[in-house]
C-alpha cells in the first residue's frame, strides 16, 4: 500500500482523520513544543492564581507559573509512558499468546496459569505496594511495570483468535512444508490479526495512560519534572479548588487527557481502513 493509498485510506473515514490530526498535533506539541517556552519557571508571589489574560492566556498557578507553559512541557512523558506501555504489553500478550495456542500441551496450560495469576491481582495496589520498594523515577521503569501488569487481557483474546486460525488451509500448509514454529506464527497467523492487535494497543495505550495520571496524581511516584499528572496532583494539595481564578489550572490537564484519549481511540477507525484490506476494497 503506498502512500497514496494510505492517506486515502486516512480520509475514507472523517472521525478518524479528524482524531489522527488531533492526535499528531498532540505530539508536535509535546515533542516540539519545549524548544521554545521555558523548561522551568521561577516562581512568582505576586501572579499566584492569575486569571487568564494576554501575559497568561490559561493562568497562573499556586507559584505564580504560567500553565499553557507547563501543559506544553506535560505531555511528553505522558504520550511516551503511555506508548511504550503499550507496546511492551502488546508484545508480550502476542507472543506467548500465540505461543500457548499454537503449541498448546503443557507451554499453553504454564502460559494461561501465569496470565490468571496476574489477572488476579489488583493492579493499583500491586502498583502503590512496588511504588514503595522501588522509586518509579523513569519513564522505562514505570512503563515496565505498567506493562507487566497489562498483559494477560489480550493475551487471553490472542489465544482465542490463534486457536481459529490455526486451523486455516495456509497454515495448515505451512506446517505441512515445515517453515518453523517463529515463522508461522509470525509470518502467516499474527499478519492476520494486524487489525485485532492494533486495536488492542490502543487500548493498552489508553489503560497505560490513565494509570500514570493515576500514579501521580496520589503521590505514588516521585513529582518530579513536567507532567499533566503532577500537575492534578499539585493543583488538589495546594488548594485550586478554593480560588475561583484557579478553574483552568484544573480544567487544562483534564482535557488535555480527555482529548488525548479520544483521539487515540478515533484515530483508529481510519487505521482499521488501511490494515485491514476487507475495509480498502469496500
Amino acid at each position: 500500500m503506498g502512500a497514496l493509498g494510505t492517506l486515502s485510506a486516512l480520509a475514507r473515514n472523517r472521525a478518524g482523520l479528524i482524531g489522527f490530526i488531533v492526535f499528531a498535533l498532540f505530539v508536535l506539541t509535546a515533542f516540539i513544543g519545549p524548544r521554545f517556552v521555558p523548561q522551568s519557571q521561577p516562581a512568582d508571589v505576586r501572579a499566584i492564581y492569575q486569571a487568564p489574560s494576554w501575559v497568561h492566556l490559561l493562568g497562573t498557578d499556586s507559584e505564580g507559573r504560567d500553565i499553557l507553559v507547563q501543559m506544553i512541557n506535560g505531555g511528553q512523558t505522558i504520550i511516551t509512558v503511555g506508548a511504550i506501555a503499550a507496546l511492551m504489553s502488546t508484545f508480550i500478550s502476542i507472543t506467548f499468546g500465540a505461543l500457548a495456542a499454537y503449541v498448546g500441551g503443557l507451554v499453553d496450560s504454564v502460559i494461561m496459569m501465569l496470565a490468571d495469576v496476574v489477572l488476579t491481582l489488583p493492579q493499583i495496589v500491586l502498583l502503590v505496594v512496588l511504588s514503595t520498594f522501588i522509586h518509579l523515577n523513569s519513564p522505562w521503569l514505570l512503563a515496565g511495570i505498567i506493562a507487566v501488569l497489562s498483559w494477560p487481557t489480550l493475551l487471553r483474546a490472542v489465544r482465542a483468535q490463534v486457536l481459529s486460525l490455526k486451523e486455516r488451509e495456509y497454515v495448515e500448509a505451512a506446517r505441512v512444508l515445515d517453515l518453523g514454529t517463529p515463522r508461522i506464527l509470525f509470518r502467516e497467523i499474527l499478519p492476520n490479526m494486524a487489525n485485532f492487535i492494533l486495536m488492542n494497543f490502543t487500548i493498552g495505550m489508553t489503560s497505560a495512560i490513565y494509570a500514570q495520571v493515576f500514579l501521580y496524581l496520589y503521590g505514588v511516584v516521585p513529582l518530579s519534572g513536567n507532567n499533566w499528572g503532577i500537575m492534578l496532583n499539585l493543583a488538589w494539595v495546594r488548594g485550586a479548588i478554593f480560588f475561583k481564578q484557579s478553574l483552568l489550572y484544573i480544567l487544562a490537564p483534564v482535557i488535555a487527557i480527555s482529548l488525548l484519549q479520544l483521539s487515540i481511540v478515533t484515530m483508529t477507525r481510519s487505521l482499521e481502513d488501511i490494515f485491514n484490506p476487507r475495509l480498502r476494497r469496500a
